[in-house]
This record gives C-alpha cells, structure tokens and sequence, in this order.
C-alpha cells in the first residue's frame, strides 16, 4: 500500500471525479454534475480526499464539516483496488481532517441496497442508527 497517494482535489478533477464515480460508486446524487462538484471543490477542496496509484485514481471520500458535523460521502473504491486498503486509507485521512477540525463523531450516507457498501462501512466500525431517517426536498 506505500504506492498509494492521497491528495486533495482540485478543480481540474472535476471531468475525472465524475467519471470515476460512474465506474466505482453505487447510485448517482442531485450534484453530481460539473457545477455541483465544482462548488465543493471550491468550497472546500480539502474535503474531497483522492486516492491514486501511480495517477489514476482508485478510491475517494469526501469529508464535509459543517462546522459542528462530521459527514461522509463518496466513499468509492475501483473494482480492482478493492480489498487493498485503500478505503481504509481513505477513511483514516478523514478522520484525521475532522478531529483536526474539532469534529467528534462522523456520520455516513450509505443507500441501504447498496450491501457492499454497508459491508466496508461495518468493517470500518460504522452501524446504522434505526431512530434515524434520512429526509430531503429537492431545492429550486
């Protein structure tokens, strides 16, 4: 795993994050377009951690803080990356950014269908929490 570098995104990401997403990532999100991923970048490029070996990109996380929580999304890792260490890797960076941001617990968006997923969520000591649900409204 030594040949595996994590860094921030940057806006010339963009184009590449969405493609690798489409290949690696279960469900798509509202954002998930050009001016969507390009507003967090701006916002917070820190948040968007990248994973890459020998540059091409084989996993990511974003991290959000809101300033009181700990989110996490896009926990996405390439087929053939998995099992590797590399969502490990992806986490462990996250969760270094929220305690050095005063975070003190990090949540995580999982589509419960996506049972992989849950499956690396559990292995990195995440459970759900049934009293929760998740609810939205599509703005505009």
């Amino acid at each position: 795993m030594n040949d595996l570098t994590l860094r921030s995104a940057t806006p010339a990401d963009v184009s590449a994050l969405l493609d690798f997403w489409k290949s690696a990532a279960e469900g798509t999100s509202i954002s998930d377009d050009e001016a969507g991923v390009g507003r967090l970048i701006a916002r917070d490029a820190d948040a968007v951690v990248i994973a890459e070996r020998e540059g091409r990109f084989v996993g990511t996380v974003i991290a959000g803080w809101d300033g009181w929580r700990c989110h996490l999304y896009r926990l996405a890792v390439a087929p053939d990356a998995r099992r590797q260490g590399v969502a490990r890797a992806l986490l462990d960076a996250a969760h270094q950014r929220f305690v050095a941001l005063g975070g003190r617990r990090a949540d995580a968006m999982v589509l419960d269908h996506n049972a992989l997923g849950r499956s690396a969520w559990e292995a990195a000591g995440y459970a759900p929490e049934p009293q929760w649900s998740r609810w939205t409204r599509p703005l505009g």
